[in-house]
């Protein structure tokens, strides 16, 4: 945890005061919004009617474009209003866009073949291919195959259905998750010998005189080799010596399965933190030898067998990455398969905790090299990694956050990233993509214009398209050169019209000092499209402070829940509070064994502040709710801050860090499970409980076990707590659906403008 200076504290409460000063002054003319009944279901009526009619105007937020092979042209379907489309194609030399052929045409001639009524805004196209010239398409309607002819628009059955298939949306280079672990093989290289376990032993069989090869004898059904993997040259295996640990399970009961009487139950694996884990002691076996060497290196008791990266062309030395359990060691090692001898490549340490899924590595086995990320500076950044002397040279640097990897150009020595925080005069969460050289020169900004990108390239990567937006500014689509980022045509622009038509106020971005006085925490706030210039409103929050990412909407958002909500007459916001990832690992750092914080401190602020600039905003009745964990946080409001949240709802919270997934919670909570996990479970502090919550259960979720919210309704009852509870029969991990969504709403409209819901058993 961070630790606040008494000259912070003092600024924050000089601020804190002038901030109550100002919002008391301007709110003292207004009144309270109270609906009465009549109001109540008019804003319902309202709430429905505007959500359906937003949903109904397409945003286009992402342009999916379908490329030609040689990349000289693309097409894509566009959204338009009501659920309609089109389809359009582009010739990327010269950006010229056009219809990528006669939908009215071409609907009248499918009407002809299929016998079915087709519109023309509305062709279900399942493949579509433009193979030559712009000449002819091949179609794929449900099941049948046609090639089109775009002179007469004919249509003829085919039986060549090859079409060239490219995922511009996929990164160049995949990131395999450590999770996935070693590529196991039998065969060995050559293709002539066979690895065989048995006995929990290792053999290796000669596949064309089947005669066998034991290289192990220690090993049994209780500890056996395994996981194992051949070196390059074939002369060498690395396996493993395993000492298993079974996964305990968790249970739940279905209750509601259709033709039965009685309950279903279900088990499953689920590993919970301070668990143990399977160990793997790593060996190399020399085959012709027939020797073992036990590598030089403590057994990998976290994650699995890990995956083997050799020296260039050598089948001499490999490495392997080893995350320690509690997250505070990273480490590349290399071993030496003559010897077993290792030595760190990479060593890295931290007092808090090592963010280890973005840990982004990446090997180039031509130069020796590793491509990694770390946060050893106080930001994320790239790093080149000598593997033949270790030494490590910065590549990116500043107070921006390198968020992935895209792909690497090892001719050219340029790495592709994308990357937030670069630009000071922007929402420091906006992602833009950059391209920039090993030696940490030439950076190229690919995305130039303001906004959250999303960028794909074509096959070549000559072109690229990107997308642009912001929560409250409609998205714009151009097509650049890749060598010069040069803008060769606008390929979409939305508009606001559509929606502004309806009476919506699209989401406003409202920004404040957090707890320390200084740093700028971010938010956006959605109002009533009716809201009245003289009340007051209550305040709501969509709460989720889940440490692994950042979550406040950054792209265009005419339509979501908290707009559909505020329609109800609240003023819903959403915040990225102090200890959310995607700032500095400082910023990240608040959570560190301290998940139970949910920066509620810089919300608190952040919502006071935010008051004073919209006067109607009522922060004397405050509402939050969340899901998962944001549930664990919503209900924690209640718990730690009564004095400013007033009524929660909590989905399928994970309300006591110890009954959850491990590796989730032991990356912020740290291991050895100590006593902060219990002084931090909301179970533990039910007793705490003011002010009104509601808590929504599935019975079938499988993310979080139900159990946690129900020891926690059992903690509530135990201290004589008043509270709401809704288990769904036969839900999973969820925020009750459309049920849990419309009681949420129910619930807030009662507990903080004291009116009543409409009653749905009341027949009309």
């Amino acid at each position: 945890m961070i630790i606040y200076a008494t000259a912070k504290k003092s600024i924050v409460f000089i601020l804190l005061s002038f901030v109550s000063a100002q919002l008391l002054a301007q709110q003292a003319r207004l009144q309270p919004y109270a609906p009465n009944a009549a109001e109540v279901a008019d804003a319902y009526q309202l709430s429905l009617k505007m959500d359906t009619t937003l949903r109904n105007i397409p945003t286009n937020n992402d342009i999916i474009p379908f490329w030609k092979k040689d990349g000289t042209a693309f097409w894509y379907k566009k959204n338009l209003p009501d659920r309609t489309w089109e389809y359009y194609y582009v010739d990327a030399a010269t950006g010229k866009r056009q219809a990528a052929f006669d939908h009215h045409k071409l609907a009248q001639n499918l009407e002809k073949v299929t016998g079915k009524k087709q519109n023309p805004l509305k062709i279900q196209l399942a493949e579509l291919y433009f193979a030559d010239q712009g000449n002819t398409a091949k179609l794929k309607i449900q099941d049948k195959w046609y090639e089109l002819n775009l002179g007469d628009y004919t249509l003829a059955d085919i039986k060549d259905t090859t079409i060239y298939r490219y995922n511009a949306k996929r990164p160049l280079q995949q990131r395999r998750s450590r999770w996935q672990g070693n590529r196991q093989s039998k065969k060995s290289p050559d293709g002539k010998s066979e690895i065989l376990i048995r006995g929990g032993n290792l053999f290796v069989i000669d596949l064309a005189t089947k005669a066998e090869t034991q290289l192990s004898t220690d090993g049994n059904a209780d500890k056996p080799y395994g996981e194992f993997a051949w070196s390059p040259d074939g002369k060498n295996i690395v396996a493993y010596k395993i000492d298993p640990k079974e996964i305990k399970k968790v249970y739940y009961v279905l209750s509601s399965v259709p033709g039965t009487t009685r309950g279903e139950l279900k088990s499953r694996e689920y590993a919970q933190p301070g668990d143990d884990f399977t160990a793997y002691q790593p060996y190399v076996f020399n085959v012709s030898k027939k020797t073992a060497i036990k590598v030089d290196a403590d057994p990998i008791d976290f994650f699995g067998a890990p995956e083997l990266h050799w020296r260039g062309n050598s089948s001499r030395y490999y490495t392997y990455e080893k995350v320690d359990r509690g997250h505070q060691r990273f480490r590349v090692i290399e071993v030496d398969v003559l010897t077993g001898k290792t030595k760190n490549i990479i060593d890295e340490k931290t007092k808090t905790f090592i963010y280890e899924n973005r840990i982004y590595t990446r090997y180039l086995p031509k130069t020796n090299e590793i491509l990694w990320t770390s946060e050893q500076d106080g930001w994320q950044h790239l790093y080149l990694v000598n593997v033949l002397t270790g030494k490590q040279q910065l590549i990116t640097k500043g107070n921006y956050v390198v968020r992935d990897i895209d792909s690497i150009d090892i001719v050219k020595r340029q790495v592709w990233f994308r990357a937030n925080g670069m630009h000071a005069d922007e929402d420091p969460y906006f992602i833009h993509y950059y391209r920039i050289g090993f030696d940490g020169k030439g950076l190229v900004n690919l995305t130039p214009e303001k906004g959250n990108h999303n960028l794909s390239f074509s096959p070549d990567r000559k072109y690229y398209i990107d997308t642009y937006s912001q929560v409250n500014v409609p998205p714009v689509s151009e097509l650049r050169l890749t060598a010069s980022t040069k803008k060769l045509s606008e390929i979409e622009h939305g508009k606001t019209d559509a929606y502004l038509a309806t009476g919506v106020k699209l989401p406003e971005v409202f920004v404040a000092k957090g707890r320390d006085g200084k740093t700028d925490i971010w938010g956006i706030v959605c109002l009533p499209s009716k809201m009245d210039p003289n009340k007051t409103y209550p305040v709501i929050e969509n709460i989720y402070a889940g440490p692994h990412d950042s979550f406040v909407p950054k792209s265009f958002l005419p339509a979501s829940e908290m707009q559909s909500i505020a329609e109800l007459g609240f003023i819903v916001v959403q915040i990225d509070g102090m200890g959310t990832a995607n700032r500095s690992k400082a910023f990240h750092d608040v959570c560190w064994k301290n998940i139970a914080d949910s920066g509620f401190p810089d919300r608190i602020l952040w919502m006071k502040a935010m008051a004073v600039k919209y006067p109607n905003a009522d922060i004397s009745r405050v509402g939050i709710y969340g899901t998962s964990a944001g549930g664990q946080s919503s209900t924690g409001a209640l718990l730690s801050h009564p004095e400013f949240y007033k009524a929660a709802v909590s989905a399928c919270g994970c309300h006591d860090n110890r009954i959850d997934k491990q590796w989730w919670n032991e990356q912020w909570m740290g291991y050895p499970v100590g006593p902060h996990y219990g002084e931090q479970s909301n179970i533990t502090n039910a007793g705490k409980l003011q002010g009104n919550l509601f808590l929504i259960v599935g019975e079938a979720d499988e993310n979080v076990p139900p159990e946690s919210t129900y020891r926690l309704a059992d903690a509530l009852i135990k201290a004589n707590k008043n509270f709401d509870i809704l288990s769904i029969p036969g839900m999973g991990h969820s925020d009750g659906g459309v049920y849990g969504r419309r009681r949420k709403r129910d619930f807030f409209v009662k507990h903080l403008l004291n009116a009543e819901p409409p009653n749905p058993n009341i027949s009309k």
